[in-house]
């Protein structure tokens, strides 16, 4: 039983021992070498490039006070709807102290001028009837009165608007009430009653009451780079993705390259607008970020290769052209490219549809 179990034992070491020399005579064994094949096929190539930017109202305008004052009333509130000439503040005066002190006397003097006109054209209107004095004379006394007249209602604007901004004739219209300028939507009203206000002038801006813009007309503005930039023309269209939607697409058309670039982190950048087609039905907001796709080069139904097939010697290409279907045999043929999309490039010349290509050797 023992002389059983010790030749059990040599045969295991034995055969232990054949296994390691066979594992490692494999190892050592060249492994088969394999390529990736592709083929050349016909097909559609597209190169495009994505500009970020954001989306804007064409038409915004800045309702600027037209006299100086403080907030009286506010009538609308940011994301109303407001048409053209609709109320959206009321300015209060706030009169200046030296010119209300001026007003006030211009207007007692013209009081006083037309009283003692008035007794002067009463008497020679008199006199005239009698015959007394001539109608020239009438005439003249006539006019001074009616001048005096003018001269009370000038004195009475002007007192009017240096302490309430507007006339009698014209609360309705004066530059108290702050109106819009367009039809649209009120992005910002950047006042609150009471806060006061400059009037726009000479060397004032004036103070913004609202930011009002046509938000039915929507523009995508952003910027490309130099390299790229020469490849456009007003009239391509565009892909919009707005990043707040990305369930939609949208299009929009080019309508805007700028003449003039700016530098921007050592490149030069040129702005670029778009008019976007929204539909009524989606609201967008201004100042939303957005990508831009733009189509710059396209062919369509043409001979297509993976560009990682294709070898560059010098100034010229060519391709390792498989003589069977396992691409061991090959030879070399030089091959005339066109345009690229990054991964497939199209063949001018040099191959035909279904060439069987050698590329790079896998990774066993």
């Amino acid at each position: 039983m023992k002389r059983v179990f010790r030749w059990i034992l040599v045969i295991l070491l034995v055969a232990g021992v054949l296994a390691t020399f066979f594992f490692l005579w494999k190892r050592q064994q060249p492994k088969p070498v394999t390529y990736e094949i592709h083929r050349v096929e016909r097909g559609d190539l597209q190169k495009s490039t994505i500009v970020t930017g954001k989306v804007e109202p064409r038409d915004e305008v800045a309702i600027k006070a037209q006299i100086q004052g403080i907030v009286a009333a506010l009538y609308k509130e940011a994301g109303q709807s407001v048409k053209k000439g609709e109320a959206i503040a009321k300015i209060k005066v706030v009169p200046d102290m030296q010119a209300l002190s001026a007003a006030e006397s211009r207007l007692r003097l013209a009081e006083v001028n037309l009283n003692n006109i008035k007794t002067v054209f009463t008497r020679d209107s008199a006199l005239y009837a009698r015959r007394v004095i001539a109608q020239e004379e009438y005439q003249k006394s006539e006019l001074q009165y009616m001048q005096a007249k003018e001269e009370l209602q000038i004195s009475q604007d002007n007192l009017s608007i240096v302490r309430e901004g507007v006339t009698a004739a014209t609360k309705e219209s004066g530059n108290t009430i702050v109106r819009s300028d367009i039809t649209g939507t009120i992005l910002e009203i950047p006042v609150k009653v009471g806060n006061s206000v400059q009037s726009v002038g000479a060397f004032s801006e004036g103070t913004t009451i609202a930011t009002v813009a046509d938000m039915s007309d929507m523009l995508f503005v952003g910027k490309m780079d130099e390299t790229e930039v020469g490849k456009l023309h007003e009239g391509m269209q565009m892909d919009l993705i707005i990043g707040a939607l990305n369930d939609h697409r949208f299009t929009a058309t080019l309508e805007y390259i700028s003449p003039k670039g700016t530098e921007s982190n050592g490149a030069m950048m040129f702005q670029i607008k778009g008019a976007a087609r929204i539909p009524d039905s989606i609201q967008i907001r201004s100042g939303y970020s957005a990508n831009a796709e733009i189509v710059l080069e396209s062919r369509k139904q043409v001979l297509t290769l993976a560009e990682a097939a294709v070898h560059i010697n010098a100034d010229s290409s060519y391709v390792e052209l498989a003589t069977d279907s396992t691409a061991q045999e090959v030879t070399e043929r030089k091959v005339v490219t066109g345009m690229s999309d990054g991964i497939k490039i199209e063949i001018v010349s040099g191959l035909e549809e279904g060439d069987i290509v050698r590329g790079n050797q896998k990774m066993n």
